[in-house]
């Protein structure tokens, strides 16, 4: 079977997103559409608006075949990594090709600034500093948009694989705070904590009219407490956290009650807000260094999170190629650190919702992957 693999957040799963699988196909004629996907936890370090599960099983509904969890410690990193870990997925998945958005479309001058030996991660810096790539688009407005950043990161790591790039461009539109059929992922959530109708912009409307949204806010009672009582030396043990960024942590969680005002203090051009949050995430799950470097010498472990026939039919295909096929379908058969990290991390997400609903994600993160049917 060709397939198309996609990365994804799905936070929450939207139009647009369903657009962008439908063009897949269309653009590369694929048998079926693998998209690695963000667990509970996002790129930027905040918590998904709805649990992992039900965005997986809108994945499917919405037109992908198999849906595979980005690990935890791989999907709350920088672009780079985000970006690295997520093609390392879809080359184990054998992906004939890989799609992603792109603001400007133009796959050439993306490929030339994958091509430099910049990290995209450092890109804006150096804009600032006055580096520029005339045949790109974005480095002529001294600005490069979310999509199209990723793009060059996805493209970095494809290089030699042997996957074929696909882009489908995005309309300017989508970044609009407004709502409308093709609103962005960023206006739903916005939309959401209004309470404002979103039925015309994501299926997943009712979905997340009938449950309770998570919030970055939620975590901040906890995330104070532990910076307030735990020492400087149990601090700096914890994944992401170097440069003494922990001083900054336990300064303004001093003095700031609020977790917007937390945040906007902690912020400066040495530690961006998403640096803020990330780290913050790895405090909250207790994940140390050492876990870290555990967990990334164990074998790499495809985690199905959902599927429905054409995924059924894309694993039995894998698994009689190469019966040592990486894939796991059940939660035991991961990687032991991996998998502590992984139930660590469904514990704290969990921990803000109304006991119903926490048991419920604590229950599914144990059993195996959501079999979904038309």
């Amino acid at each position: 079977m060709k397939t198309c693999g996609i990365t994804a957040e799905y936070n929450p799963f939207h139009n647009g997103h369903a657009y962008h699988i439908k063009k897949s196909r269309e653009l590369t004629g694929c048998d079926a559409v693998i998209a690695v996907m963000s667990g509970n936890f996002v790129q930027r370090g905040e918590p998904a608006l709805i649990d992992k599960w039900k965005r997986a099983e809108a994945a499917i509904r919405g037109g992908a075949d198999i849906v595979i969890e980005l690990p935890f410690l791989s999907s709350v990193q920088s672009a780079s990594v985000f970006a690295a870990k997520s093609v390392e997925y879809l080359k184990m998945a054998k992906a004939d090709w890989i799609s992603f958005g792109s603001e400007c479309g133009n796959l050439e001058n993306l490929q030339d600034i994958a091509d430099t030996s910049v990290n995209p991660d450092h890109i804006k810096m150096l804009l600032d500093e006055g580096m520029s790539y005339p045949r790109a688009y974005s480095l002529l407005t001294r600005q490069m948009m979310p999509n199209d950043l990723l793009a060059v990161s996805y493209l970095k790591e494809m290089k030699n694989t042997g996957i074929t790039p696909v882009i489908v461009q995005r309309t300017s539109e989508y970044l609009s705070e407004e709502m409308h059929p093709y609103a962005s992922a960023a206006a739903v959530r916005k939309a959401v904590s209004k309470g404002a109708d979103i039925s015309h912009a994501t299926p997943m409307a009712e979905t997340i009219n009938n449950s309770f949204c998570v919030l970055p806010e939620m975590y901040y009672p906890y995330l104070r407490t532990l910076l307030l009582t735990e020492t400087r030396q149990q601090l700096q043990r914890y994944f992401l956290n170097a440069e003494g960024i922990e001083k900054v942590l336990t300064e303004n969680a001093m003095h700031e009650s609020s977790w917007e005002g937390f945040l906007n203090a902690c912020t400066s051009y040495r530690y961006t807000a998403s640096r803020i949050r990330r780290t913050c995430l790895q405090i909250m799950c207790h994940v140390t260094r050492d876990e870290a470097g555990q967990i990334a010498s164990e074998p790499a472990v495809l985690r199905i999170l959902a599927l429905n026939d054409t995924g059924r039919k894309w694993l039995k295909e894998r698994k009689t190629e190469d019966p040592d096929f990486p894939a796991a379908a059940r939660f035991a058969e991961l990687p032991e650190h991996r998998r502590e990290a992984e139930y660590r991390a469904a514990m704290l997400y969990a921990s803000v919702l109304p006991e119903e609903q926490r048991e419920q994600v604590i229950k599914k993160e144990i059993r195996g992957s959501l079999y979904i049917t038309d």
